[in-house]
């Protein structure tokens, strides 16, 4: 069986980034999306990554995006923060004196599902690195950690797994519905 290509091509990257890169303080800052040379070297294919739509990039400060990385639908990555340590009107004090930004790394293989929100204390993502559905990060994780729930928190590790093991997972049993008579079909 053959599978479609989960990856993007260049010109669908391009529109992904457009689509996504917001620069909500461009007045203070404009940062910028860096791809490594090796999101571009894969013989067979144009690139090796995907930004699913509706994904927002704050690009206030930059962010590096590494290879095999998925940024899921409806994700969200910052790279500000707003100083709210007085009660002075907050938008009072960000005209006065601006507000936090920072870099951001994204390294090799790091899968940020659908809604995961990755907020401004985060400096970097390590290779690996498996972000929950849903979830808010709020520090750093290690290398091909799993991280869930909100705030997100470590629940796991992703492992070495044969292609026996993989197979194994695959034959497994799996949930299907009964059959529905006289059921109308979409």
């Amino acid at each position: 069986m053959t599978y479609e290509q989960a990856t993007l091509t260049r010109a669908q990257l391009e529109d992904a980034v457009s689509r996504a890169r917001r620069r909500p303080h461009g007045d203070i800052h404009k940062g910028r999306i860096i791809f490594p040379p090796e999101v571009f070297a894969e013989p067979d294919r144009e690139t090796n990554v995907c930004i699913s739509p509706f994904a927002i990039i704050d690009c206030t400060a930059n962010i590096h995006i590494g290879p095999w990385t998925l940024i899921g639908a409806r994700s969200r990555i910052y790279t500000h923060e707003h100083i709210h340590q007085s009660r002075e009107p907050l938008l009072k004090i960000q005209e006065q004196h601006g507000l936090f930004y920072q870099d951001k790394y994204i390294g090799a293989d790091v899968w940020i599902n659908d809604g995961a929100v990755v907020l401004y204390p985060v400096t970097e993502i390590p290779d690996g690195v498996f972000l929950g559905a849903g979830a808010v990060l709020t520090r750093n994780p290690g290398p091909y950690e799993i991280w869930a729930g909100i705030p997100a928190r470590k629940i796991g590790e992703r492992a070495n797994a044969t292609a026996e093991e993989i197979q194994a997972l695959l034959a497994a049993p799996r949930f299907s519905l009964p059959s529905f008579p006289n059921s109308i079909n979409f």
